[in-house]
């Protein structure tokens, strides 16, 4: 049996997965823009990650664009029966790179047939609606006209599920009201621990939360906290901070994002990671420090 059974699982709507996954972000080109420096090590860490257990793959046909998607149609395709595969719509991408918001019925209906195309499906297991009010961070604003254009989509039997990305409570209690929410994607971290709140009423209700960027944003300090809690431990930042986030709270689904064959199964193994009493003390109190 993978180790990353250990993870345990969890379920996105009617879908059940493991808690440790796979974010697809890093096989594009530089700034997520453009091919890959090296498409068959891409392909390569698609499906190492599904041998060994990974089953929940976070994309999005903005990465590239088109050519996340393409790879991991080209690495996976047919998929296994178990596999999730979670998009995300509501940007679009500039010739220059740029992130640019696509909040309008036909960008997102554009959007939702470009994955299922560049993805082969029929029927998109789960669109996140990424809220892009403010680019880097959850900004307040309605979003009862993009989320009712993705519930049409749902009905027409294009979505099965709809979760939200960068969003605030404000937004997921307005989302709820305008169909099911089964998952939010939301940055937080050892770091940054602003939806410390909306994570739990989320575990309350049976929905998952997905971090991103697990060891974005830290301080020096708080940085060099967590590579002295790994020394201790012999393991990597990352298997830490992972470990971590696994402990925090049952619906935490971790997606952690990698080129690298070796770093996969680096962080694969923070399934299997047991974090002592006094580790996880100074790991909780890395929020408190200052820069």
């Amino acid at each position: 049996m993978s180790i990353i059974h250990q993870s345990g699982t969890f379920n996105i709507g009617d879908r059940k997965v493991r808690r440790l996954g796979y974010g697809a972000m890093q096989l594009a080109g530089p700034g997520v823009f453009g091919p890959p420096k090296d498409r068959g090590a891409a392909l390569a860490v698609l499906r190492e990650a599904v041998a060994c257990g990974v089953n929940h793959i976070d994309t999005s046909d903005f990465y590239g664009p088109h050519v996340t998607n393409q790879i991991i149609r080209e690495a996976l395709l047919p998929y296994g029966d178990d596999l999730v595969i979670v998009t995300k719509v509501g940007a679009r991408r500039g010739a220059d790179g740029s992130w640019i918001p696509a909040f309008s019925r036909q960008e997102l209906t554009q959007a939702v047939h470009d994955n299922l195309r560049n993805l082969g499906l029929e029927v998109l297991d789960v669109v996140n609606l990424r809220i892009t009010f403010d680019l880097h961070s959850p900004a307040e604003g309605s979003i009862e006209a993009p989320l009712t254009v993705l519930a049409d989509l749902q009905r027409q039997g294009l979505i099965r599920h709809i979760g939200l990305s960068n969003a605030t409570s404000k937004q997921v209690a307005e989302g709820r009201g305008i169909t099911e929410i089964v998952c939010v994607q939301n940055q937080y971290n050892l770091a940054h621990r602003n939806d410390d709140r909306l994570i739990d009423e989320l575990a309350r209700q049976g929905t998952a939360y997905v971090p991103f960027f697990p060891l974005g944003g830290f301080t020096p300090l708080q940085s060099s906290t967590l590579s002295n809690v790994a020394t201790r431990l012999s393991a990597t930042p990352m298997q830490v901070a992972l470990a971590w986030l696994l402990r925090r709270a049952p619906n935490i689904l971790l997606i952690p994002g990698t080129s690298s064959l070796g770093h996969l199964r680096e962080n694969l193994a923070a399934a299997g990671l047991v974090l002592p009493h006094d580790a996880v003390e100074e790991l909780d109190a890395m929020t408190d420090m200052a820069a």
